[in-house]
């Protein structure tokens, strides 16, 4: 190794560790469960986005398997050469379908889907305006496109009609963004404002809704549908990795969008396509949200219960309105020291800090999904407030 990066990288780990920062991966042994067997030791899972549990379902299990019979185990091409198989072409029509769209494109994760499309649609002479707690792959997306960027505070509806203001006679194209639901907060964006706001000011509006699709809206359908605002956003994003229980990200809106998309978005076009056994497990995901509605009501009302739970014991949890339940520490080093001793106790639930998350809003975060028993939810419960008295957090 070159002494300069081996240095660099020693400073850098060093550091981390100093401040107590520094992770080693917890390694899952067997299925992605709300009891699950992390690094040898059973606990209770509060830190996976698999809300609907559909990652084990029978009818997405058997139709990869029946796929991979089929089609094989991969699909040999990117999807612009060889690559696109028909069941590539019914998943999206299947997506553009549930969205209420005329079309869709699948990239291979929701950080390309994000990625690929700002930087696609915009360029130099253009200008974005962010949430400033936006998902990294928008940030990223936004850096790449080169277009000129400007960030205004979290849902602050008075900033960013300012800077609409101020922005009003410029000539390029003009992007509004923001998350569906934010990530480390889980709480719902004032999307009918920034509605009216982009169509006021004619801005394009895109809405990333990795953290609602599955649970927000009939069916899961996301914030879109949730304040019933089809036809208004010009751009949404989904995930199939979180709620849907597999694999990938989609991106919808008009047919024109989505041909461009294919000719213009770089990771849809040097990327393999996905492997058939993810897209049929996909498209059999969105047939039980159509008819297995019970999953997301009890997504709910596990929700409902574990954060009056937190709220009784008398944590800190932020603005969440979602299956996302942080709970703020406000110092890094205490938040993995938090996370760790839950570990310790059965219960894993990620210690997140800087730079992810500002130190003064370090937190460990939470996250429940259908398949967490009441049960479940109350012992973490318990271990969650005798640790927090420890710490003095409660």
């Amino acid at each position: 190794m070159a002494a300069i990066l081996d240095a660099f990288l020693s400073e850098e780990l060093d550091a981390l560790r100093q401040k107590h920062l520094f992770r080693n991966l917890r390694v899952l042994e067997g299925q992605q469960l709300p009891e699950a067997c992390f690094d040898g030791h059973s606990v209770i899972n509060l830190s996976s986005n698999n809300y609907l549990g559909l990652n084990t379902h029978r009818r997405l299990v058997d139709a990869a398997k029946q796929a991979t019979e089929i089609f094989g185990v991969g699909s040999g091409a990117v999807r612009t050469i060889a690559g696109t198989m028909q069941i590539h072409m019914e998943l999206e029509e299947a997506i553009a379908r549930f969205k209420h769209v005329e079309a869709s494109v699948v990239f291979q994760s929701g950080f390309t889907a994000n990625a690929g499309t700002v930087s696609s649609i915009l360029g130099k002479g253009d200008l974005i305006i962010s949430d400033e707690l936006n998902h990294a792959s928008i940030i990223d997306g936004c850096r790449l496109s080169r277009a000129e960027i400007r960030v205004f505070p979290h849902k602050d509806l008075n900033r960013l009609e300012e800077i609409l203001k101020e922005t009003a006679h410029f000539v390029g194209k003009k992007l509004l963004i923001t998350d569906g639901v934010f990530s480390m907060d889980g709480d719902i964006a004032p999307l009918p404002a920034l509605v009216e706001l982009g169509e006021r000011y004619g801005a394009i509006l895109m809405v990333d809704d990795a953290h609602s699709s599955g649970v927000l809206g009939k069916d899961g359908r996301g914030t879109v549908d949730h304040f019933n605002l089809h036809g208004r956003v010009d751009i949404q994003v989904g995930t199939l990795s979180k709620a849907i229980g597999s694999l990938g990200g989609y991106v919808c809106g008009s047919r024109k969008l989505i041909d461009f998309l294919y000719h213009r978005a770089r990771p849809f076009l040097f990327s393999t396509s996905h492997p058939p056994a993810v897209a049929a497990s996909c498209l059999a995901a969105f047939q039980v949200l159509r008819e297995e509605p019970e999953w997301i009501e009890r997504l709910w009302q596990n929700t409902r219960f574990f954060r009056a739970g937190l709220d009784r014991l008398g944590f800190n949890t932020g603005q969440s309105e979602t299956p996302i339940t942080p709970i703020i520490v406000g110092k890094g080093d205490l938040a993995m020291q938090f996370s760790d001793e839950l570990f310790g106790n059965g219960i894993f639930a990620q210690g997140i800090g800087f730079p992810t998350v500002p130190e003064a809003r370090s937190r460990v975060r939470t996250i429940v999904t259908a398949t967490h028993t009441q049960e479940q939810l109350q012992r973490a419960l318990d271990v969650m407030g005798q640790v927090g008295r420890k710490l003095e957090i409660i």
